[in-house]
């Protein structure tokens, strides 16, 4: 029987720890929404690029504001969300190098099948929202700064209403994410407005049914962006451009257009 110094197990196990140490760092950290973790988009398309890559993706969702505070203080390598005009303010103050389109889908407004507000069938999103408020039917806002968020507020804008100030008891904020948000719309059988990746994905619809779709002001564009390494030198360049360029290449685009359920695609590639 072939035998071992200790001192060669020594450095066989010390090999072996090093190995597996730098392959544990050989990830990068991407700052996203809720939207497309709870799809369950990155479950199907990260596994695809770690295997041709070898770099593991950790994940951190949360709402769109909350991404770009991390990303902005350096806390994520790459930032993928959900809300333009941030992204576009993101590098224009040169804390992300560009950004780059990746795909989208488009944001509905959903609500009990009674319908007190009369609202379903139409293709004005604005006009919907001002029937909601005028008739006072519950409808549930996430109100924690997401993108979600960011574009409802906008549409009451354009809606000529301030849920802060206008509305009474029939305007309700969660202050958390997409599901939750929905689930609280659920029991309450009021309106709230979704995008369509979290809304085919979603189990507990109860009595919820799509009311509003179709118009132009309910596009939802995803944007990827590299955080700046020279303001933070920590950044794991090298890694974070090649998720980037992945996710932008014909095999990522195809990745994100084969994430469907019941054969309809929660994503549309966007890379122009």
């Amino acid at each position: 029987m072939k035998r071992f110094s200790p001192v060669g197990l020594l450095l066989s196990f010390s090999l072996l720890l090093l190995a597996s140490l730098a392959q544990g760092q050989n990830y990068i950290t991407l700052a996203s929404t809720t939207s497309t973790q709870n799809s369950g988009l990155f479950a199907h398309i990260l596994p695809q690029f770690t295997r041709v890559s070898g770099i593991e993706v950790r994940v951190v969702a949360v709402g769109t504001g909350q991404a770009l505070r991390l990303a902005r203080n350096g806390d994520a390598d790459v930032l993928l969300v959900h809300h333009r005009p941030s992204e576009e303010r993101f590098v224009a103050d040169q804390h992300g190098v560009s950004r780059q389109d990746v795909m989208y889908n488009d944001f509905l407004i959903v609500g009990p099948a009674q319908d007190s507000a009369g609202i379903q069938g139409l293709r004005d999103a604005v006009a919907a929202l001002k029937k909601v408020a005028k008739s006072s039917a519950a409808f549930v806002s996430r109100g924690d700064d997401s993108g979600t968020h960011k574009k409802e507020l906008g549409l009451w804008q354009s809606a000529a209403v301030e849920p802060g100030a206008d509305a009474g008891a029939w305007y309700r904020e969660t202050g958390s994410g997409m599901g939750a948000t929905l689930n609280t719309a659920s029991a309450m059988n009021a309106y709230a407005l979704v995008d369509r990746g979290t809304w085919l994905s979603f189990k507990n619809k109860g009595s919820l049914q799509v009311m509003v779709e179709g118009d132009s002001r309910l596009f939802n564009p995803y944007g990827v962006i590299l955080v700046n390494p020279q303001k933070h030198p920590h950044i794991k360049e090298t890694e974070g451009n090649r998720f980037i360029q992945w996710l932008v290449s014909p095999p990522g685009q195809q990745a994100i257009a084969a994430f469907q359920i019941n054969g309809e695609a929660l994503f549309h590639p966007n890379k122009r």
